[in-house]
């Protein structure tokens, strides 16, 4: 029943998408109306069979139900076994062989061991005896199941990309959490935008947030995950440049979009290093034995630290965290539903999500953890100081919710992994209504300042003195120029880079073909002047 539920909560979205996609693509017209019932039908059913998960692994004390239907790309290791067989001919022609009657593979110790404690306990052996004998027999299926050989052969036989979804105490949760926000906003954003002419556009590009949400939520491995991140960041950055018939919303979406890319890169490489260390992206490799948030991880110091890093570096894009919190505000280019959604209530929680799921990786470096305590430390104090000098009230939101996210992430850094989760529901549900108020609170605060006849007493600033206070004013007004340090410091070497290779391509291309040195000139010139 729990798989059969399991499967619903990720097929409900799935199924949402498909309508609106192949309605679409047939050019059927939807109405408002049927969009609206779709969305609120779809949600609805998948927040039924999440709740009914949580009840059952609450009746029956369930801490992890793992639904796992295939693998995306299963590669054997056939040609290492194919490699062995001429080893072990060579070596039995040479005669250092030993006949395979003989050898004594790691299972048949373990066997060996539990056949000595039944002999012995049929001997009429003490129990104190009995009891040795068996402690030693456990000792040897340890030491077997952790021998090299049994870890090359489990890494020889199987390296797979598997399609795994675990409902546990964080994905529960931050599933249910999903489906009531997702709700709330499309009922909200089906009054909203009435009329609008981006209204089915907007719905499309919600699907598509909804199935990325729920994949990343429920994601049993590495490569699973990655696949709803990119959902959430393809949705993100479409809604940032909604407005597409002005230049800033869509130069906004691209700037959102490339600052994804960066750190999703960063996520790619972490796959592919958990891959290298366990020949899969199972987080049960990374946790090791052990439900969330108990689980121990199995990697060294080094490999944990490595990998935590790079994952820290993408939590760091997608939660919008120093160095890259400047994409924040540009993201307010979109409507209202969609700012509500994604960065104040879900996606801009999901780089903490990523953390909590990793979170095994941090008992096993405590540089790690510094890394993370220091990164939201000092996002907190920016974020603080930058929501203050706010001249607009939805940038003023985004940046007090990336001071909540920054908090939240300095709890996961000191392991309060359990109060870190509560309080990123708290957080998403608060914020989600502040920022669906938004529009009509100006509305009603200007009535107010009417009615008074003068406007609200402002806060009493602190003992700071006036030059002090003018510049941490004119540093948070400038929001750090963080984007136009990354402009200088890392996005202008890459185009210079890659600006020198292309022109270097262009000479070789020029030299192979034979044409003559003043076309290579003139187009090296042209190249200088589009650079």
């Amino acid at each position: 029943m729990l798989t059969i539920a399991g499967i619903i909560v990720v097929a409900a979205p799935l199924l949402l998408l498909a309508v609106f996609g192949i309605a679409t693509l047939l050019r059927i017209s939807l109405t408002e109306r049927n969009m609206a019932r779709f969305t609120e039908a779809s949600t609805v059913l998948g927040l039924i069979s999440a709740l009914l998960i949580l009840a059952v692994m609450l009746a029956t004390n369930e801490r992890n139900v793992s639904v796992v239907l295939g693998d995306w790309v299963r590669i054997s290791g056939s040609h290492a076994h194919d490699l062995s067989g001429h080893e072990e001919k060579h070596n039995h022609e040479a005669g250092t062989l030993k006949h395979p009657s003989e050898e004594t593979s790691p299972e048949d110790k373990g066997s060996d061991a539990k056949a000595v404690i039944k002999s012995v306990n049929e001997n009429g052996a003490t129990e104190k005896e009995a009891a040795e004998h068996e402690a030693a027999a456990e000792a040897t299926e340890k030491e077997v199941a952790h021998s090299p050989v049994m870890d090359e052969e489990s890494h020889s036989n199987h390296f797979h990309f598997r399609l795994k979804f675990v409902f546990d105490r964080l994905s529960v949760p931050f599933v249910i959490m999903t489906f009531v926000l997702c709700g709330v906003i499309a009922a909200f954003a089906s009054r909203y935008l009435h009329r609008d002419e981006g209204f089915h556009r907007f719905f499309i590009y919600f699907s598509f947030f909804q199935l990325g949400m729920i994949l990343s939520s429920v994601a049993g491995t590495i490569e699973t995950l990655f696949f709803g991140w990119e959902l959430v960041g393809l949705s993100s950055a479409l809604l940032v440049a909604f407005f597409h018939d002005r230049p800033a919303p869509v130069a906004n979406g691209l700037r959102v979009w490339a600052v994804y890319r960066v750190a999703d890169a960063a996520f790619l490489v972490a796959a592919l290093t958990l891959h290298h260390l366990s020949g899969s992206g199972d987080f049960d490799g990374i946790a090791g034995q052990g439900d969330w948030p108990n689980g121990t991880a199995v990697l060294s110091e080094g490999s944990a630290l490595f990998v935590g890093c790079l994952l820290l570096f993408a939590a760091a894009g997608k939660s919008a965290l120093v160095p890259f919190s400047g994409w924040l505000p540009r993201a307010m280019e979109g409507p209202t539903p969609s700012s509500a959604v994604f960065y104040g209530a879900l996606s801009v929680h999901l780089g903490a999500f990523l953390l909590l799921r990793v979170s095994s990786l941090l008992d096993e470096s405590l540089t790690l953890r510094i890394l993370v305590i220091l990164l939201g430390l000092i996002t907190m104090i920016y974020a603080t100081m930058v929501a203050r000098v706010q001249t607009d009230i939805k940038s003023s939101l985004a940046f007090s919710s990336l001071t909540q996210v920054s908090i939240i992430v300095v709890e996961i850094g000191f392991g309060l992994r359990y109060i870190a989760l509560i309080h990123i529901i708290g957080h998403a549900c608060l914020r989600t209504l502040q920022l669906i108020r938004a529009p009509s609170l100006l509305r009603d605060y200007n009535s107010m300042i009417n009615a008074i006849g003068a406007y609200l007493p402002e806060a009493r600033a602190g003992n700071v003195s006036p030059t002090m206070r003018s510049r941490l004013y004119r540093f948070a007004f400038d929001r750090g120029n963080l984007d136009s340090l990354l402009d200088e410091y890392f996005v202008r070497p890459f185009v210079l880079v890659f600006s020198w290779s292309d022109r270097m391509e262009q000479r070789w291309t020029t030299w192979l073909s034979g044409q003559s040195k003043s076309t290579d000139d003139s187009a090296n010139e042209k190249a200088g002047a589009d650079v």
